[in-house]
C-alpha cells in the first residue's frame, strides 16, 4: 500500500476577524488531504520505549497527568496511565460535540435563518440556531466562508413586502426551536458577563457580540433575540420599509416565507469551532445533533443526543457530558474515550468525520496551539506535526490530538491534567505531545 502523504501547510480559512500584526505562521493549517490513517505507514512504536520518554514527563505514577497513547489504526493502547478514568475535559469536550454532529446532521447540513408573515400585518424572524449570522457587510478575501447575512435577509424580506403593497411592519422572533435555560445550571455566573458565550438561543447576530466588528471585545448583549430583532428592523427600514422591533412570538404554522439564507455547512463550522474553541458555536452543533434526533434543544437534550450518537459509533464509553462547549467543570471524558474519538475521526473510512482533523489546531502555526506554545525547545520537535484540541479551565488543562511519530506511524493522545484547584502548565502537556510526535520507538 502506498504511504501516507506529508501534511503540507496552506492559508487557514478562519471564521472570525484576525487582529492585526498576526503572524503568517497563525494563518496556517494544513491541507484537508492529510493525515490520512494508512494501516501500512511506519512501524508501531514499541510500548515499553515510548512509555520510557513519556514516563519522566508526567513524573512517574504519582504524576497529576491522566494519559493515554493509542495506535490511530488498530486504536491499540500504546501507553496507559489512568488512561481509563473519567477526568475534566475543558474545551476537548468539543471533539464529542464536533463528531456527533458530523456523525448525525452530516458535514454538508446548513442551518436556515427565515423571516414569515406573521399575525396583525407583522412579520417574524425564525432563528434555526446559527450563531454565526452577522449584521457585517461581506470581507472580500476574508478567508472564510460568507456567513448568512442578515442584510441579505432584509433586502429579500424588503422585496417580497413592498412588491404586495407593505411599507411597514412590525418585527417580531421566533426561537422555539431550542427550549430550556439559555444557561447551564453548572457554567460559572461570571461566563456570560465576561463574554466566554453569548445566552444560547436560536437566535443571535454575530454571536451577540456588542461590538462584532472588534474582535477583541467580548462583551455580550443580554438578550440576542431581541437585539437581532431591532438590528432586523433598522435594515429593512434602510431598504424602503418602515420597521420596527417586535416581542417573541411562535410563527404561525405554514405562514408564507418571505426570505432565508443558510450558514456554511456544518463541517466549516466544526473546524472553527475546533480551531478557535468557539463556545457558542459548539452549544450550537450540539442542539443541531438534538434536533436531528428530534430530542428537545436543550442542554439536557443536546447531551443525551450526542452521547447517543457517539454510542452508535462505538465511542461513547468513558463520555459524560452536560454541554456542548466543555464550559461546564461536571463533564467527564476518560484520555482513553477522547483518543478512541479523534481515532475515528482520523480513519479514512470516515470521510464525513474528517473536519474534525481539519479543524484541529496545529502546534506552533494556529488556533489555541499557536504561538508562543510549541516555540520553546522542549516542545518545539511537536511544531507542525502535532493536531489537538486544548482544553483549558480553572485549574484544569487538557490536549487531545493525532501525531505521526518519527516512524511515519499515526498515533492519538490525549493528556488531561488538574483537579480543579490548583495551577496547572499547559506546556507540560506540549512537552508530551512533542515527545510522541519525536518518538522514534519502533
Amino acid at each position: 500500500m502506498a504511504g501516507v502523504a506529508v501534511a503540507k501547510l496552506t492559508p487557514q480559512r478562519h471564521l472570525s476577524p484576525q487582529p492585526p500584526g498576526v503572524a503568517e505562521r497563525d494563518l496556517v493549517r494544513a491541507s484537508a488531504v492529510v493525515p490520512a490513517a494508512d494501516p501500512a505507514a511506519g512501524r508501531p512504536p514499541n510500548a515499553s520505549v515510548l512509555a520510557g520518554r513519556l514516563t519522566p514527563l508526567i513524573g512517574g505514577p504519582g504524576g497529576k497527568v491522566n494519559a493515554v497513547v493509542i495506535d490511530a489504526v488498530t486504536r491499540r493502547p500504546l501507553f496507559d496511565m489512568r488512561a481509563g478514568q473519567p477526568a475534566t475535559p475543558a474545551s476537548t469536550t468539543k471533539l464529542a460535540t464536533s463528531v456527533a454532529v458530523l456523525a448525525s446532521a452530516g458535514p454538508r447540513h446548513r442551518i436556515t435563518t427565515k423571516v414569515v408573515r406573521g399575525a396583525g400585518g407583522g412579520i417574524v424572524l425564525v432563528g434555526g440556531g446559527d450563531p454565526t449570522l452577522t449584521a457585517l457587510p461581506e470581507r472580500p478575501g476574508g478567508g472564510r466562508p460568507p456567513y448568512a447575512s442578515l442584510s441579505e435577509l432584509a433586502k429579500q424580506t424588503a422585496a417580497q413586502l413592498k412588491s404586495s403593497g407593505v411599507s411597514r411592519t412590525r418585527v417580531d422572533y421566533d426561537t422555539s426551536a431550542y427550549q430550556g435555560p439559555r444557561a447551564a445550571a453548572s457554567w460559572k455566573p461570571n461566563y456570560l458577563p465576561d463574554g466566554e458565550l453569548a445566552p444560547v438561543t436560536a437566535l443571535t447576530v454575530d454571536e451577540g457580540r456588542v461590538a462584532p466588528a472588534g474582535s477583541e471585545h467580548k462583551t455580550r448583549v443580554g438578550n440576542p433575540p431581541a437585539a437581532a430583532s431591532a438590528t432586523f428592523a433598522r435594515m429593512l427600514s434602510r431598504y424602503g420599509v418602515a420597521a420596527k422591533a417586535g416581542r417573541m412570538v411562535n410563527a404561525p404554522k405554514g405562514a408564507a416565507q418571505l426570505g432565508a439564507v443558510q450558514s456554511p455547512p456544518v463541517s466549516a463550522l466544526v473546524e472553527h469551532l475546533l480551531t478557535d474553541s468557539d463556545n457558542d458555536v459548539a452549544e450550537a452543533m450540539a442542539r443541531q445533533v438534538a434536533i436531528k434526533l428530534g430530542r428537545p434543544a436543550s442542554f439536557a437534550g443536546a447531551a443525551q443526543a450526542v452521547h447517543e450518537v457517539l454510542g452508535r459509533l462505538g465511542v461513547a464509553d468513558g463520555v459524560q457530558v452536560n454541554d456542548g462547549s466543555g464550559l461546564s467543570p461536571l463533564n467527564r471524558i476518560s484520555p482513553v474515550a477522547l483518543a478512541r474519538i479523534v481515532s475515528l475521526a482520523a480513519n479514512p473510512d470516515r470521510p464525513d468525520l474528517r473536519a474534525v482533523i481539519t479543524g484541529l489546531p496545529i502546534a506552533g502555526f494556529s488556533g489555541t496551539l499557536g504561538p508562543p506554545r510549541y516555540t520553546v525547545p522542549a516542545s518545539q520537535g511537536g511544531a507542525g506535526i502535532v493536531r489537538a484540541k486544548t482544553g483549558t479551565l480553572s485549574g484544569v488543562s487538557t490536549l487531545a490530538g493525532i501525531a505521526f511519530d518519527a516512524d511515519g506511524r499515526l498515533l492519538a493522545f490525549a493528556f488531561m491534567a488538574g483537579d480543579g484547584k490548583t495551577p496547572v502548565d499547559p506546556g507540560k502537556l506540549d512537552r508530551l505531545a512533542a515527545a510522541v510526535a519525536t518518538c522514534g520507538c519502533g
